[in-house]
């Protein structure tokens, strides 16, 4: 007799889910890794944005270094890249066939887009700090917290004069809106999704706070350059 827990061929349903795991998984962090800030940077003005200003990929940096109209330039194109992942792969065909369903697909699809812009494949796997990339997955996922986090992010860098202070405002604030908005409350998966990044987001940003208690932190200008 065979025992029981002995291992057993993975049957056709085992199969395509792990298929439409994987596809949903590496197409959406293929997505999340265009370094958009560096090709931009390089091409516009032949400047590596690594070795300018704060160093960082992002929009941010961008925006400061090179100017308001590359840096909106930047900001909308992670946005973009963190909400058609979202928007689109659970839409496809294989998306059926995601373990747990379209929903976890959605939730799969948004944390890998936002590890690719993080950790970017195309960028030696140093990226951006994933603010403008989890805006995108937020839009794409729920509206609801996507408008609180723009309401607290836009209030708290008015108040304040940081990007810094109104990204991890704006995050903190979105997982809790999620929490609120999601049909499963906080056991539902884009709530889970939301932790996840707020965390994310927050622990990206431990090098702005060092530099808010030393007071070194730069202020944000609408007009971008060195003065930003």
């Amino acid at each position: 007799r065979v025992p029981r827990d002995a291992a057993a061929p993975a049957g056709p349903q085992e199969r395509l889910a792990v298929t439409a795991a994987l596809l949903t998984v590496l197409v959406a962090y293929a997505c999340g890794a265009l370094p958009w800030g560096l090709w931009i940077g390089r091409l516009a003005r032949g400047v590596d944005i690594r070795t300018v200003g704060s160093g960082n990929l992002g929009a941010t940096n961008v925006y400061r270094t090179l100017g308001p109209r590359l840096g909106i330039l930047t900001l909308l194109l992670d946005v973009a890249k963190g909400a058609l992942p979202v928007w689109l792969l659970p839409q496809l065909g294989f998306a059926a066939d995601f373990p747990g369903g379209p929903e976890w697909c959605r939730v799969a699809a948004g944390l890998a887009a936002v590890a690719g812009h993080v950790w970017t494949f195309l960028a030696g796997f140093k990226g951006g700090k994933g603010v403008a990339t989890t805006v995108g997955v937020l839009l794409a996922l729920s509206p609801v917290a996507f408008g609180v986090f723009v309401a607290v992010f836009v209030l708290a860098v008015a108040v304040t004069g940081y990007i810094s202070v109104g990204s991890t405002l704006g995050a903190v604030a979105f997982a809790a809106a999620l929490g609120v908005v999601a049909p499963g409350g906080v056991r539902d998966p884009a709530f889970l999704l939301g932790m996840g990044l707020a965390a994310l987001v927050v622990a990206r940003h431990r090098d702005n706070f060092r530099r808010l208690r030393r007071g070194e932190e730069r202020r944000f200008s609408w007009k971008g350059g060195k003065g930003a």
